[in-house]
């Protein structure tokens, strides 16, 4: 039996289209959702991700900054704008495209957001409050695998109880996933690179998440009959095409249900950047 496809395009477009829905909503009361984004340097894949997160605010009703800045801009110029748009009251959400130039510290830039503004959920004390159960905004992906497993397959994927493994232990998917996995009451295992007998911790999972960013680097042999495989792996292949961190064709034949890439969970971390930033502007109404 072939495994039912979660399908990211699908997902995040209802969740884009009930954004547009309630943003409609705050214009008929003259609010207006802003999200300030950053580039800095002429980075291909980033000049992509940056137009694609346009073409959401457009599609949603949000407005958008954009600040595309040379290559050879200081640390401390990108810092003097963010502290600007930091304290812009018609600036909702603050998004700096990664990565940025070598001269430039990526942790300083992060630590630098207000942390009401952070919509990517990278902030400190966004990962902090995340760790304790706290309100703040959780990073775009992790979140977005929440949304395929709740919505997917009919919303008959039940989490709480379950038994998921997360491959890959990274700040921006690896950890934050656990501590979401945790919330949903699903028993949670770390693996990675050190991991020993790591098929075999793999097919314990009623849930597998591969965050690793190796091509294909799961196979069937790592995956129990009718798990719940989600695919986070963006690589290219030998062929040049795109692929996950699972081999797709042969892992379908044995989970219950998969995300494929592209298509899967790709479009779910625009969708939830989107929601962070109406989150973040319903919260500077109350403040």
């Amino acid at each position: 039996m072939a495994a039912q496809i979660i399908d990211g395009k699908l997902i995040s477009s209802q969740i884009k289209d009930e954004l547009r829905e309630k943003t409609a909503l705050l214009k008929e009361k003259g609010i207006e959702v802003t999200l300030a984004v950053i580039l800095v340097g002429e980075d291909p894949a980033s000049q992509v991700y940056v137009r694609n997160k346009k073409k959401a605010c457009e599609y949603i009703g949000f407005r958008s900054l954009s600040y595309e800045l040379p290559a050879e801009t200081t640390q401390e110029e990108l810092l003097k704008l963010i502290d600007v748009l930091n304290g812009r009251k018609d600036v909702d959400g603050i998004l700096v495209q990664m990565p940025l130039p070598k001269h430039i510290d990526e942790k300083t830039v992060i630590n630098a957001i207000s942390p009401s503004k952070d919509v990517d959920g990278f902030h400190p004390m966004n990962v902090g409050a995340l760790c304790i159960g706290e309100k703040g905004f959780v990073s775009c992906t992790p979140a977005g695998v929440i949304q395929l497993l709740k919505r997917g397959c009919d919303g008959k994927i039940n989490i709480a109880g379950k038994e998921c493994v997360i491959v890959g232990r990274s700040n921006i998917v690896g950890k934050p996933m656990s501590l979401l996995m945790l919330r949903e009451n699903a028993t949670v295992t770390i693996a990675h690179s050190r991991t020993k007998n790591l098929e075999e911790v793999c097919k314990r999972a009623d849930i597998l998440i591969a965050a690793v960013g190796k091509a294909g680097m799961i196979t069937k042999d790592h995956v129990k009959e009718g798990a719940v495989v989600i695919d986070v792996g963006i690589n290219r292949g030998e062929d040049g095409k795109l692929c996950g961190d699972v081999k797709f064709d042969e892992v379908s034949e044995i989970a219950s249900a998969i995300t494929p890439v592209p298509g899967g969970v790709g479009p779910m971390t625009i969708a939830m950047l989107m929601n962070n930033c109406y989150e973040a502007a319903l919260m500077h109404m109350e403040s």
